[in-house]
């Protein structure tokens, strides 16, 4: 069935648009007037979860995320655009259309296709930011898959989203009017819209196709969407525009530059409200159809009841008790936010665009797409393996067939395309946690043949991947050179250009690659990736007692001052400093040992005020805006490379000072729009929250150690899948826990007495509870040597030997 061009045809005839309309009319069938379904209650009749989520934090100060409606790993994120380059600010105060696709917390611009808006009157304008109505915070909300505001302008129209995986839903209500508009804007998105194309099917079905580009960086490999809107009743009246000009009665519009679709109804009697489904394919659009036919037949308030009932589900994987309202709020925003990417990226019917531009059918699991990985691999990862493991699964394969299908794993992929943007090497630690967590039974000797690929490899020149641009000396010298004139030959970042942080991000994902390796019974191999996992060695500057870049012939180069460094990615070397969870004892015996290193570290958090003045610590001392990157000497919540590093103190033997930093680092998480610490990127910030609030953190990313520090809730109740954790269940109990009693004393592990600072996912799998007693003072718990957690890079991981022993 193709009845709707690729964007590389041309129009179709209107003979063909009518044999079009009616095709589309018998797969869709009636697809709004279906019987709707039972409406659901509270997960267990008692409080609702998805009421303590605000949607809103971290809509201002560059959060970047959105407050529109989505479901766990949609496709679809229906949520207003305000004119800010990824979606929504707080500080805006005009809406430009409510759009099919957004990423939370991103810092460049994607998405925002298809924005759609209700207007009033003559069709004066086709440029959204001209359309565009005011509208006030005190007349907007937004929960769990629902968003609703009343626009200011147009006569006051009301606007409700809501949102099946594959559909955005929209309720607009009127005012009495004959020229009630709904425009659908294919020409303009947060991105750069290359090509569009819209075309008016029948009287109540609009299809439109959008192609575009240009995240982060410009130019780079396009992406397409297709699309399908479907009224719930008739239009009076319809056209298109091309630029500023504006045909009546027009059926199609096709080309660059602004172009969309307008239909019109009649709202003078006493039904107002008009209501919308949109679906989404990245395939085609017949994909667009299906999804539609298959998620476009009930009511708006049944599609947003179900939106509500799969969000009270996933929350409720994860119970709280204890804490004030305000924080369970902030942990439960963060977990909302930690469960929106990666997303479904296949249709209904189970195909795929894959990364060589071809269809592909997904057999036997979901394919997912939109992949930060650069920043997911260092928490969200872990997170989703705990509450949606079926999903890491899919997720790690569909990887695979990114590999398979596109030549190369990616390092920042959205949509059908690599972007290229960020360095190093994240997508070998991503994968290898999903190993070490035991999520890929059967596919393991497959995902270790990609990722040596991978990790020995370069992609080749007419690859568009960069991979790990600089593994040639790297692998020769230890180190990958830093040239920041370098010319860059692909889109997005090079390697060369942050030699510093790629050798680091290099030899962190050789280590976990080694001990992959080694599970495997690839001994030579384990050894060469241990060794290698070494290399961040080659950076130490003894006489400054920092990493610092070297040159193609091995001199040092740059500032001698940390703070000051060059060659580090969204870093100085103060930052980075922290960044070898592969040997952490390594790395205090290049420090001078433990004393120095703590001294070092304490410095670097200003331990001694904050020891005093938590909240102010971390609010006026540490790093505090979202891009302050560079020129810093202090602890920089707002970004990835260091959030491991408040648990560093568990190598120094100093668990209390762990305590001190995390919770000082928590108190930026709140119930407001500037309540999230930077970008959230995909919901990695937000998993450091709710890992960290619980009290377990993975210390070594990649790998299956989990860091242990006195969780912010007296309670937390885990449900996990009995298909990868037997027992069912997670208990972590923490009886007084607060600001002031957030030292441990003692901990037991399945009601024995545990010492170590660390557990791993046998002991979760095996549903061991993990009991902590808080007090107000340090103790002497986790202080003793082999306390701290294993170092990798030599193999001799106890956690790796508790796995091959079945202990």
């Amino acid at each position: 069935m193709s009845w709707i061009p690729s964007h590389r045809s041309g129009l179709r005839s209107r003979m063909r648009l009518a044999a079009g309309a009616a095709v589309v009319a018998a797969l869709l069938g009636a697809a709004l007037g279906g019987p709707a379904p039972t409406a659901a209650d509270a997960a267990d009749g008692g409080e609702r979860l998805t009421d303590l989520v605000n949607p809103f934090i971290g809509t201002r100060d560059e959060g970047n995320t959105f407050p529109g409606a989505a479901v766990p790993f949609g496709m679809v994120q229906l949520s207003p655009d305000t004119g800010h380059n990824t979606g929504y600010d707080w500080n805006d105060s005009q809406i430009r259309g409510f759009s099919a696709v957004h990423l939370s917390g991103v810092g460049c611009a994607i998405g925002g296709d298809l924005p759609v808006m209700p207007t009033t009157g003559d069709i004066t304008s086709t440029d959204n930011a001209v359309y565009a109505s005011g509208f006030s915070h005190d007349q907007e909300s937004a929960s769990p898959g629902r968003y609703k505001v009343r626009l200011a302008d147009h006569g006051g129209i009301t606007a409700e989203l809501s949102a099946t995986a594959h559909t955005g839903r929209q309720r607009y209500t009127f005012p009495a009017t004959d020229k009630a508009n709904v425009l659908l804007n294919s020409g303009q998105a947060l991105h750069k819209v290359t090509d569009s194309q819209v075309t008016v099917l029948d009287d109540r079905t609009v299809a439109a196709t959008v192609t575009g580009n240009g995240f982060c960086r410009k130019g780079g490999e396009p992406y397409t969407v297709h699309t399908i809107t479907r009224f719930d009743r008739p239009f009076t009246a319809h056209g298109t525009w091309d630029g500023a000009r504006v045909t009546e009665g027009s059926d199609a519009s096709e080309g660059s530059g602004r172009r969309g679709a307008y239909v019109r109804f009649d709202t003078t009697g006493s039904d107002r409200d008009v209501e919308a489904v949109t679906a989404i394919s990245y395939v085609d659009q017949d994909g667009a159809a299906r999804n539609l036919e298959a998620e476009g037949r009930t009511s708006f308030d049944a599609a947003a009841t179900a939106a509500t009932r799969a969000w009270e589900e996933r929350l409720g994987q994860v119970r709280v008790r204890g804490g004030g309202q305000d924080q369970r709020r902030a942990f439960y925003s963060a977990l909302y936010r930690s469960l929106l990417h990666p997303n479904t990226g296949q249709d209904v019917d189970g195909r795929y665009t894959g990364w060589d531009r071809q269809v592909h059918r997904a057999e036997g699991f979901t394919y997912y797409q939109n992949w930060s990985l650069w920043d997911t691999y260092r928490t969200q990862a872990q997170l989703l393996a705990l509450i949606a493991p079926r999903e890491s699964r899919d997720m790690a394969l569909s990887l695979l067939r990114v590999d398979e299908q596109g030549g190369w794993l990616p390092k920042w992929g959205y949509g059908t395309a690599e972007t290229n943007i960020m360095t190093g090497d994240p997508v070998t630690p991503f994968l290898t946690n999903a190993y070490q967590q035991g999520l890929l039974k059967g596919h393991e000797e497959e995902v270790y043949r990609t990722l040596r690929k991978n990790a020995d490899g370069v992609p080749p020149k007419d690859s568009p991947y960069v991979g790990r641009e600089g593994n040639s000396h790297y692998q020769r010298e230890g180190y990958v050179p830093h040239d920041a004139d370098r010319e860059k030959v692909k889109i997005g970042d090079s390697d060369f250009h942050h030699g510093g942080s790629a050798t680091l991000e290099y030899a962190l994902a050789d280590a976990a690659l080694a001990e992959m390796a080694r599970d495997l019974g690839h001994t030579k191999d384990a050894e060469r990736y241990a060794a290698r996992g070494q290399s961040y060695r080659n950076l130490f500057d003894g006489s400054t007692g920092f990493f610092r870049p070297r040159d193609a012939d091995g001199v040092f180069i740059g500032a001698e001052d940390p703070a000051k460094s060059e060659g580090f990615h969204e870093g100085t070397a103060w930052q980075y400093l922290w960044m070898v969870p592969q040997d952490l004892p390594g790395l205090v015996s290049l420090l001078g040992g433990k004393e120095a290193t703590e001294q070092r570290l304490d410095t670097f958090f200003a331990y001694d005020r904050l020891r005093t003045d938590p909240e102010g610590t971390a609010r006026e001392v540490w790093v505090g805006g979202p891009y302050d990157y560079y020129n810093q000497d202090k602890y920089n919540p707002q970004n990835e490379p260091d959030l491991i590093a408040p648990y560093t103190y568990l190598a120094t033997g100093s668990p209390g000072k762990t305590n001190d930093v995390v919770r000082a680092a928590l108190s930026l998480f709140t119930d407001a729009p500037d309540g999230i610490t930077g970008n959230d990127d995909l919901g990695t910030m937000s998993s450091w929250m709710v890992l960290s609030s619980m009290g377990v953190f993975p210390v070594f990313p990649g790998t299956d150690v989990w860091g242990l520090s006195t969780p912010a809730f007296e309670q937390v109740d885990l449900a996990l899948d009995r298909n990868w954790y037997p027992s069912g269940r997670l208990r972590i109990t923490a009886p007084g826990t607060s600001d002031a009693a957030r030292y441990v004393q003692s901990v037991r592990l399945g009601g024995k007495d545990l010492t170590k600072t660390w557990i791993t996912t046998e002991d979760i799998r095996a549903g061991r509870d993990l009991e902590f007693r808080p007090g107000t003072q340090p103790s002497a718990w986790g202080t003793h040597a082999g306390d701290a957690p294993p170092s990798m890079a030599d193999g001799a991981s106890p956690a790796a030997a508790g796995r091959r022993s079945g202990s």
